[in-house]
């Protein structure tokens, strides 16, 4: 399979635009041989030219001194990010080149289809001269059916104990489900499927191709196990669990600020001051109880003493 396929399958896939970046990474291991051919004679050049600049130092003649490990391990380093920057560089232009060629095959042939270059990323769309077939298709679709939780759970007993009776039905689910029955009848989810071989020879019910459709399965027999439904609600549950216990952290975390505690202390203390400072005027202020027999006015001592 060749690079150009690989990478029309993933822009295909994509539901988001897909960037360079993400496919360097994808592709990185197939692209570096291809790489390594084109780079083995530009490296000897680059190796040839770096023997003869150190022949040329001046201190290469007259026996210089080593450099020190520390210097030596850190020029190592420098040099493998920037063989690193490097390298993704050169993928990254190599990808470019092979979107190009992708791009162009689309453009020039007869094909509905095309590759565009949306937000930084490639993604698949249909060309603008083919809108009008697209629209009148869009059209002719149906609305997306919504189901509540009471049709979903009738669907679902029905669709893993077909053929199966409505007051079975009911059993299972524990209320009565003749209306959610007759609903899922007319939205041509399940059909009936004859009558069962007891008393009352009550009404058989079984999914219908529509179901098929609507969930995307080949046959019932596509439906997962109860072991994979247990699985999925441990997850769930798990997940919920776990958001839960984040949320009550944050919760602790916002009420022990200790800027938020500190807070009423600080506005507690002008206020013991002020009342200190009121209590301290009216004492000064208040006359004393000889002061207040004296002032006392004298037209009252006659009625007192009568």
């Amino acid at each position: 399979m060749s690079l150009k396929a690989k990478l029309e399958a993933v822009v295909y896939a994509a539901e988001e635009p897909v960037t360079l970046a993400q496919l360097a990474v994808i592709f990185a291991d197939e692209v570096a041989p291809l790489l390594n051919e084109a780079a083995e004679p530009e490296a000897e050049q680059i190796a040839l030219e770096g023997l003869a600049a150190e022949a040329d130092a001046p201190g290469s003649e007259n026996g210089a001194a080593p450099e020190e490990p520390s210097v030596a391990v850190e020029t190592a380093d420098g040099d493998e990010k920037k063989a690193a920057r490097l390298r993704d560089r050169r993928v990254r232009q190599f990808l470019q080149q092979v979107l190009t060629e992708l791009i162009a095959d689309y453009s020039n042939s007869e094909r509905g289809m095309e590759i565009r270059e949306i937000a930084g990323g490639y993604r698949m769309a249909t060309k603008p001269e083919y809108h009008d077939a697209v629209r009148g298709f869009v059209k002719s679709l149906k609305p997306p059916m919504k189901l509540s939780l009471q049709a979903l759970e009738t669907l679902a007993v029905i669709a893993y104990k077909q053929p199966v009776t409505a007051p079975e039905v009911s059993e299972i689910r524990g209320v009565d489900s003749g209306g959610v029955l007759g609903g899922l009848v007319s939205r041509k989810l399940i059909t009936t499927a004859g009558r069962k071989p007891v008393i009352g020879r009550p009404i058989l019910y079984k999914t219908t191709k529509e179901f098929l459709l609507r969930f995307g399965l080949k046959d019932v027999n596509d439906l997962p196990s109860m072991e994979e439904f247990e699985k999925m609600a441990g997850e769930l549950a798990e997940s919920e669990a776990e958001g839960e216990a984040q949320d009550v952290i944050n919760l602790s975390s916002e009420a022990a600020t200790p800027g938020e505690e500190a807070s009423p202390v600080e506005a507690e203390q002008p206020s013991a001051e002020s009342s200190e400072q009121v209590a301290a005027t009216s004492e000064e202020s208040a006359p004393s109880s000889e002061e207040a027999s004296a002032e006392a006015p004298t037209e009252h001592q006659p009625e007192h003493q009568v």
